[in-house]
């Protein structure tokens, strides 16, 4: 695997500000809202592993965000799962339905293809609401979302279901660096950039952007059942539109197509959100305005630029 400097020096960086976040506050306002970010950017990571390497704008990810919340509830409440064995349901799952997605959706490019993942999501969506009430809840959605069960640890606690979404965090995102710097990854690229001539080379552009979509589906589902199983409770508006449009705000706000971006995306979004909205009930639209001032002066996303000028930096440094 081979990672850029600044990929390594952001990981590295990270690393302790997640492993002493626990020791410095014992506050569990700010416990909670850590996991939360974690588990949002897996879900970021995953769905720019469709949106930055391929460069397909998918309104269709809250879908696997909501089944795989869905799947974790049904499977442990249901089904009598253990929650390990819930959240591989919740998986599989997702990964399943961006496979039904990628049917549809893949036979157009460009502004259809959102849209059809659109539509696509906004049925699924109406489906959850309301005609399968039985199983979903409906719009009260389903409370009682199991956590994990694991060695006795009592993941209840803050501290221990933060340790848990840190793992699965980090185990997301060492799985998606090595998915990015593989000969899978440079294709996947090489379409984006150029489709027509990777198909001169013998690939199956096709079939490729469907495993693609599958990954990203599959991670997009871990990400649902660990917020469901955070907030013990799912419900309709994981499915809707607003929320894929919310992950497309934090990757491209972090940085889209960047190993790191989508995580400092979900970062400032999610803390600008908290900030603002205990201050105004018009928070949605200050971060309006922020997001827009932040694509105007940072068009590559706030880490992609300094990616961008770090690898400037570097190459002039290499060449004096």
């Amino acid at each position: 695997m081979n990672l850029s400097r600044f990929d390594l020096l952001a990981g590295l960086l990270l690393i302790p500000v997640i492993a002493v976040l626990p020791f410095l506050t014992h506050d569990d306002f700010y416990l909670n809202l850590a996991t939360l970010i974690m588990i949002w950017s897996i879900f970021a990571v995953g769905f720019d592993f469709v949106f930055g390497s391929l460069g397909m704008v998918s309104f269709g990810h809250a879908s696997f965000l909501g089944i795989g919340g869905y799947a974790v509830a049904l499977g442990t409440q249901r089904l009598g799962l253990q929650f390990e064995a819930g959240v591989l349901l919740a998986m599989m799952a997702a990964a399943a339905c961006a496979w039904l997605y990628s049917f549809f959706a893949l036979r157009v490019s460009g502004i259809f293809f959102s849209l059809v993942t659109l539509s696509l999501s906004q049925l699924l969506y109406i489906l959850a609401d309301s005609k399968l009430r039985e199983w979903t809840g409906g719009a009260d959605g389903l409370p009682g979302v199991a956590r994990p069960e694991l060695l006795g640890i009592d993941f209840f606690d803050p501290v221990n279901f933060y340790w848990y979404a840190a793992g699965m965090f980090a185990l997301v995102m060492i799985v998606i660096a090595i998915l990015r710097n593989s000969p899978f990854g440079r294709v996947v690229m090489a379409i984006q950039q150029n489709e027509i001539r990777t198909q001169h080379l013998g690939y199956n552009t096709h079939r490729i952007k469907q495993i693609t979509f599958l990954i990203s589906g599959a991670i997009s589902g871990l990400a649902g059942a660990l917020l469901g199983s955070l907030l013990m409770y799912v419900n309709p508006q994981m499915l809707h539109w607003g929320t894929s449009g919310d992950v497309i705000i934090m990757t491209l706000l972090g940085g889209s197509g960047t190993l790191w971006g989508p995580v400092a995306g979900v970062a400032i979004f999610e803390i600008l959100k908290e900030w603002l909205s205990g201050r105004t009930q018009y928070w949605y639209g200050i971060l309006g305005v922020i997001f827009i001032l932040a694509t105007l002066y940072f068009p590559k996303g706030v880490l992609g630029e300094l990616q961008a000028r770090f690898n400037r930096l570097r190459r002039r440094g290499e060449s004096s």
